[in-house]
């Protein structure tokens, strides 16, 4: 089975994000004006099946009402059953309410694991003030709540945070952490990647880390195989074989190619006999896909 274990549903007239619709706006990802629409399983299963994936991995995405936006996930999963997906919910793990919250959510049963992004880009982590999650004591009592109920954690930060939070998640050891997009590594001159490659390691070291190769056009729209091949040999250098998943972070990287394309150089960059680990069972496993 092959899975894309990192993409996003959004149907414009259930669910409210008020990132995606912002007007005149351009993010480190670039203008969300072509995607200022619905992006429904229909459209995303067609693409994704030409490539013989059948399964995928929803992954929140920055919703107005987050438990609105698990519950809608929930609900497509149960109306397509035809095609498996499982879903990485918003949790903030600082809040007072987090075990009625995560009780809330484990009431789903698509529900694999949560993600509290860390770090987005070095611009726009100044104004927001993500990072000082690190230094909150009750961000570190969130993770360890989240591996009590044996669930996951998406992890999504740039390089110059990589350092502090593997000291952090030095102590959670038994919880499942997912590296989204490789740790974005957004400086793409040849020391910038080599600093990424540096910093990355004190990710890699830990064994409950699995890295995703996922999101490597946000910060380089005009990517191409090659521009690419450094960061994805790098990262089967530090992983290795079964701690790599594919996700396509469609429909946000639809903004710099189409599916197959994308698809299809990560197909060439990966050594043909991990396909079957890269490409689906790491993200089976990771995420559980037996339960369903």
């Amino acid at each position: 089975m092959r899975i894309d274990a990192h993409h996003h549903l959004w149907d414009l007239t259930a669910v409210h994000y008020p990132w995606l619709m912002a007007q005149g706006v351009n993010r480190f990802f670039g203008n969300p004006a072509p995607i200022q629409r619905n992006y429904l399983i229909k459209e995303f299963s067609d693409d994704a099946k030409r490539h013989g994936i059948s399964g995928s991995v929803h992954i929140q995405v920055g919703a107005e009402h987050p438990l609105q936006e698990a519950l809608w996930v929930q609900e497509v999963s149960e109306a397509n059953p035809h095609w498996p997906m499982v879903q990485v919910a918003f949790c903030d793990l600082t809040s007072d309410s987090l075990t009625d919250d995560l009780d809330r959510l484990q009431n789903l049963s698509t529900l694999r694991g949560v993600r509290q992004i860390v770090g987005r880009a070095p611009g726009e982590d100044a104004l927001t003030g993500t990072n000082t999650l690190l230094d909150d004591p009750s961000f570190l009592s969130g993770l360890r709540e989240v591996a009590k109920r044996d669930l996951s954690f998406d992890l999504q930060l740039i390089p110059e945070l990589m350092e502090k939070t593997a000291a952090v998640l030095e102590r959670v050891p038994d919880l499942p952490v997912a590296l989204c997009h490789a740790g974005s590594p957004h400086d793409r001159t040849s020391d910038g990647l080599k600093h990424w490659a540096g910093e990355l390691r004190a990710l890699s070291r830990l064994p409950n880390v699995t890295c995703k190769l996922s999101g490597l056009g946000m910060f380089d729209h005009r990517w191409t195989k090659d521009s690419i091949q450094p960061i994805v040999e790098t990262c089967l250098d530090q992983f290795g074989q079964k701690r790599l998943m594919f996700g396509s972070n469609f429909p946000v990287d639809s903004l710099y190619s189409d599916y197959s394309k994308l698809f299809m150089a990560l197909e060439h960059l990966v050594p043909e006999n991990w396909h079957k680990d890269v490409f689906g069972a790491n993200a089976a496993a990771f995420y559980g896909f037996a339960k369903l």
